[in-house]
């Protein structure tokens, strides 16, 4: 019996595509609750890292442009039903997944788990910008805007920024490092 055969044989709920969606679709509601989880020692000045980004660029690294922004979309999606939708966590996402997506890695980078840290280092720094530039232009154009002045909003950017930027590249592996072995061997194309 060839591999392709057994395979077919299987039930539904076997066939290898259905386990590694399933794997996936896991993980990703794995980081929505801990996204709003603040665990003692896992906080930097209040803040948490950010698992949806470490998430969609573990997801982007090996894969095309629109793959990426697929994933930042829905998960921006997801994350914006749980937060509020104003600004939205989605535009940063897709920006997130298509950067990610276009480093090409092999040239730039090694893929190692260093590279990883710094891919989510400099990912979470420009998703913050973007969050911090919607901000900005909702208090330049409303007049009854209930964000503070843009002194401040710039003021708490950087603070926020640089707390999620580390604390996500701290936490990258964890994540990365086991879906990543996972795609590699349980990939549709193995």
């Amino acid at each position: 019996m060839t591999p392709t055969a057994r395979v077919l044989s299987l039930p539904l709920w076997r066939q290898p595509w259905v386990i590694n969606s399933a794997v996936t679709v896991a993980s990703v509601v794995v980081c929505l609750l801990l996204l709003p989880s603040r665990v003692q020692g896992m906080e930097l000045l209040g803040v948490s890292p950010h698992w949806l980004l470490i998430w969609v660029v573990a997801w982007s690294i090996k894969r095309t442009q629109w793959e990426g922004a697929i994933a930042g979309l829905v998960l921006g999606t997801l994350q914006d039903a749980m937060t509020s939708p104003h600004p939205t966590h989605t535009l940063s996402l897709i920006v997130v997944g298509v950067l990610t997506a276009r480093l090409q890695k092999q040239r730039y980078l090694q893929e190692d788990i260093v590279s990883v840290a710094l891919i989510v280092f400099a990912m979470a720094v420009i998703a913050e910008t973007v969050l911090a530039l919607q901000i900005s232009l909702n208090q330049l154009i409303s007049a009854d805007s209930l964000y503070p002045s843009l002194g401040k909003i710039w003021l708490y950017h950087q603070r926020i920024a640089l707390s999620s930027a580390i604390l996500s590249s701290l936490w990258a592996p964890a994540l990365y490092y086991p879906l990543n072995r996972w795609w590699d061997r349980y990939s549709p194309s193995s």
